[in-house]
This record gives structure tokens, sequence and C-alpha cells, in this order.
């Protein structure tokens, strides 16, 4: 570890091992690898899905612990959790999770993309970007915007090399996005990296589409690397 490294783990050093961490659309493949990773790290990991015997299914495949359970359970039975649905049901999910989700640290991965014969795109948002618009449809959560750009694949690819990289991680509430930071410095030799407010949420999700224009060219499972921290 460098003197650099060594102070941003100082910054961040909350104790998570005790944090029940769920994981909604835990059945899709970025939730799935999540889920999966930070089990692997001794971490109490919930997978939550619309229906519980299919979130049950694929907890049984994770192992390491992990239990399966409807989306709304999950939210109640967790003290962190991680919105890793696609764009399209990201609004309608968390509308029928108010309540459930008031007072926790909420983590939303969702990247607002389009695809078409050129490739991935951004999507406009209108609350500027999802993260944003998971805060103001949850206003007694702590929305931190995290784990955008971690390839799923290298994730479900336990076998393969250690993850490393860096988590850009943003949010309004210091002690929640130390709390995130610490989670990420469970994955490999990955770091997470503070990198400003919810408002700035927008570049990041968006930046996904430049990652997978990478990877489609070079064959390969692009990440981020932030440089002189």
């Amino acid at each position: 570890m460098t003197q650099n490294d060594s102070s941003i783990a100082e910054e961040v050093a909350i104790d998570i091992s005790q944090k029940v961490i769920g994981v909604l659309g835990g059945t899709g493949e970025q939730g799935r690898g999540l889920a999966t990773r930070f089990a692997q790290a001794g971490l109490a990991v919930i997978i939550g899905s619309r229906t519980s015997e299919k979130a049950t299914e694929i907890a049984m495949q994770i192992g390491h612990g992990v239990t399966g359970m409807t989306n709304a359970d999950t939210a109640l039975a967790s003290d962190v959790i991680i919105v890793a649905v696609p764009w399209d049901g990201h609004k309608e999910l968390l509308e029928s999770l108010v309540n459930q989700l008031a007072g926790k640290v909420v983590i939303d991965c969702v990247n607002p993309l389009g695809f078409d014969k050129q490739g991935a795109f951004s999507l406009a948002v209108e609350d500027g970007s999802a993260a944003q618009q998971a805060q103001l449809i949850l206003p007694d959560a702590q929305v931190v915007a995290a784990f955008h750009h971690i390839s799923a694949k290298l994730l479900l690819d336990t076998d393969g090399p250690q993850l490393h990289g860096d988590v850009l991680v943003l949010g309004d509430d210091r002690e929640a996005t130390d709390l995130v930071c610490a989670l990420a410095n469970t994955l490999g030799e990955m770091r997470g990296v503070y990198a400003g407010r919810l408002r700035n949420a927008g570049q990041v999700e968006a930046f996904t589409a430049n990652l997978i224009s990478m990877n489609r060219r070079y064959k390969g499972h692009a990440g981020v690397q932030i440089t002189d921290i």
C-alpha cells in the first residue's frame, strides 16, 4: 500500500463487519456480482428480487451464507442497500420502497444508458442523474452514488485476477460516503475514492457509456483508476 493509499484507508476507517448488505435487483449480473464479492469478503448479504423464490435460487448459487428475499423484505432487513436494477425500473421500484428505505444508506449504481447500432450513450435524466432521482424519491434515506464502473463479468469471475482500480463515491453526507468507501475497499485491491457531491453523479453515470465503447473496441473490461491521491 502506498502512502496515498494509506491516507485514504485511514480516512474511511469504518467498521462495516456487522453491516447487512442488501442488493435490490440482485438477480441481475451487476447485483449478483457485487453480492458475490461482498459475501466472499465475509459480509452478511441479502439478495432482493420481485419474488423470494427467484432471490433464494440465486442466493443458493452464490453460497457464502447469502440469503434471498423480496425487494421489500430485503430493504427492511438490511443496513446498507444497493440499487442495481435496470434504469427503466428504477423509479417504480424506489417509489414502492419509500418507507422500507427510510433512514438507510442507499447506494445507487444505476446507469441511465441507451443502446443503438452505434453503441451505448447516456440518457438525459430530468432530475440530473439516477442518484439524484433516488434522493428525491427517498428524502429520509442517505443516497450515495457508487459502483458504476466495475465490469459485471469481472465481478462474477471469482477465479480470475484480483479486482483493482477505484470506485468513485459521491454523496452529500460524509458518514454515508465514508461507509461506502469502506465497503468498496473490501473488493480485492480496489479502493473507494470520494468524488464529490451527489449533484455531480450525472457525469459519473454517463461515463459508463465511454467505458462500454472502450471495451467494445479493445475487447477488455475497462474500469477507472485515479492518480496522485
